[in-house]
Formats: structure tokens, sequence, C-alpha cells
């Protein structure tokens, strides 16, 4: 990949794809569509095989995806798994008919089993039961990252899958109900601290452990990875490092400069006990993440301010 080549990020207007299209920009990378769900919907096999026919894209990062918390995934099920599953087969197949060179699929850290030996391994996909709070999405992931192991072996094609952990950063989704913890978090939070509210009730019971990164760290790591990685096996983006479900709703308190009391709401679901995932791989290859959390909640917060927290899209 050069910076003349023609390169697709799927799902261009989220919080990664969005994030990617920004770090190509800035290392000099010239011909970057960024199309969102507007402009290009990867459900319409027509539509996804037209766009593929006219710009022909070389290089494909496939940040585009149905994605939510909790809520979502409990109450939305058949639209996390259809529709995932439908913009996945739609790209890979336009992809490889149209001759793109190399392709980059993201999944997620919830392919994993929701007990299993932290840190969580690559070689850890399919050895135990889901969390059954996410199964449907991570049954779709589980799908991309197979499909993109069988246009390898069937075809040779060079689709490869990156992992990430939990992510946050600029253009997040802020719904109230649909949002992952962190953002869901930031959004109740800085309510709170605005109506001077004496209470912000979290779900659970704060002891669960999270590993986050900042989206613009991820976008490098993909970038990073298209250039040096051609492997049959995903490979886990991170940084190795986790904090409690507490500790996360300790910063948002702080960076929001709320001053009320927080309650734990026990009633509600925990989720996977931890989830941190062994970087060892991606390391080895000379890549590591550039952005503390206390910096990167800042950054947050910042956009969050800036865009009134109003993005509450879940696909993208």
């Amino acid at each position: 990949m050069n910076h003349d080549s023609r390169i697709f990020v799927a799902g261009g207007k989220g919080l990664v794809g969005s994030a990617i299209a920004r770090v190509l920009k800035r290392q000099g990378y010239k011909n970057v569509l960024a199309p969102g769900r507007q402009e290009l919907d990867l459900a319409d096999a027509v539509a996804v095989d037209t766009f593929f026919a006219t710009h022909q894209p070389e290089f494909v990062f496939f940040a585009a995806a149905k994605v939510g918390g909790i809520v979502a995934n409990n109450t939305q099920p058949v639209d996390f798994i259809e529709q995932n599953l439908l913009i996945q087969l739609n790209t890979f197949r336009a992809a490889h008919k149209h001759g793109v060179q190399k392709l980059l699929f993201l999944g997620s850290n919830c392919i994993y089993p929701k007990h299993v030996l932290q840190p969580v391994k690559e070689e850890y996909l399919l050895t135990g039961p889901l969390e059954p709070t996410n199964e449907p999405y991570a049954i779709a992931k589980i799908a991309g990252i197979k499909t993109c192991q069988a246009y390898r072996r069937q075809y040779g094609a060079n689709f490869i899958s990156a992992m990430p952990c939990n992510l946050y950063g600029p253009n997040d989704n802020y719904h109230p109900e649909y949002s992952h913890v962190l953002p869901g978090l930031l959004q109740r939070f800085h309510e709170a601290t605005v109506s001077s509210a004496p209470t912000v009730t979290v779900w659970g019971t704060g002891t669960p452990m999270r590993e986050f990164l900042y989206s613009e760290d991820l976008a490098d790591a993909c970038i990073f990875l298209m250039q040096h990685y051609n492997e049959l096996e995903p490979i886990n983006v991170g940084t190795g490092e986790d904090i409690t479900i507490r500790q996360l709703a300790e910063t948002m308190k702080e960076v929001t400069g709320y001053r009320g009391e927080i309650s734990w709401d026990q009633s509600r679901p925990d989720g996977t006990p931890r989830k941190v995932l062994d970087v060892s791989k991606i390391r080895a290859l000379g890549w590591r993440h550039a952005t503390s959390f206390a910096d990167g909640i800042l950054k947050t917060y910042q956009d969050f301010k800036a865009t009134n927290g109003t993005r509450h899209a879940t696909s993208s």
C-alpha cells in the first residue's frame, strides 16, 4: 500500500472507520474513500458490487458493523446477527470479485469465550461458550473471521483479521440505552454534572475488568497491519492493560467534574468478568499503542462536548 493506492474504508463515518480515514489522510494517503451508511448501504449486495466496480479499491479496511452495548444486543439479536452477516458477505464477495489486493477485517474481543484464561490469546477462539448478552454479534464476527480464512484457503485472497479490545474516541455512539459502557457512562456523568443530579446509577457491581484502546491508536495499528501482517490467523490489538468498571466510573466522574455520588444497580448484568487481550503477537511485529487512557478520555470528552453528544447511531 502506497500513498497513491485506492483505499476503501467500510464504515467510514463510525467510530473506527472515521479514525482510520483521519489517520490515513494524516499519514499522506491521497485516495481514501470512506462513505457512511447514507452513501453506501453495505447490506445491499447490488450497491456494494456497483461501488467496487466503479471505484476499484485496491485495499479495504473493513470497519463497518452494527454495534451496541448490552441493552442493544439483548433487545435486537436478529438485527445484530443478520445485518452483520449481510454486510460482511456482500463486502467479501465484491472485494474478491473486483480484485482487491488486501482486506483487513475488524472483529471484536467479544468473539472469545466468556470464561477463558487471561490475557486472552488468539488461539483461545472457539474453545468455550460465549457471553450470552452479545452472542449473536459475536457469532457474526466469528463468521467474518472464518470467511476471511476461507477466501484465503480457496482463492488465495489476502484477507486478514484483527481483533481489537474495547474502543473509544471521537465520533462514538452516545445513545443513553444502546451505547457501549465507556461512552454510555460519559453521557450519563456529563448530564448529571449539567443538571447537578445527586446520584449517578451505574449498572452491575463495578467489578468486571475491561481494556480500552483509543480509536486513533487502533487506526494506526490497522495501517501497520496492512503493511506488515499477512497471516491466516487473527491478531489481537489492544493495550494489554485493564481497569475495573468502578475505576472507569470514577474516571468519568473526575473528567466531567461531577460532584455527586455513584450508586450501583446490582440487578443489572455485569457481562464477562474480565477481558484483556494478549497483545504479544502485534508487539513482536513492532507496534504499540501511543495514547494514554487519561489523554484519550480528555480528547473524547472534548469531542463529546463539541458535538453535544448527539451521535446515536448503532451502525456505520
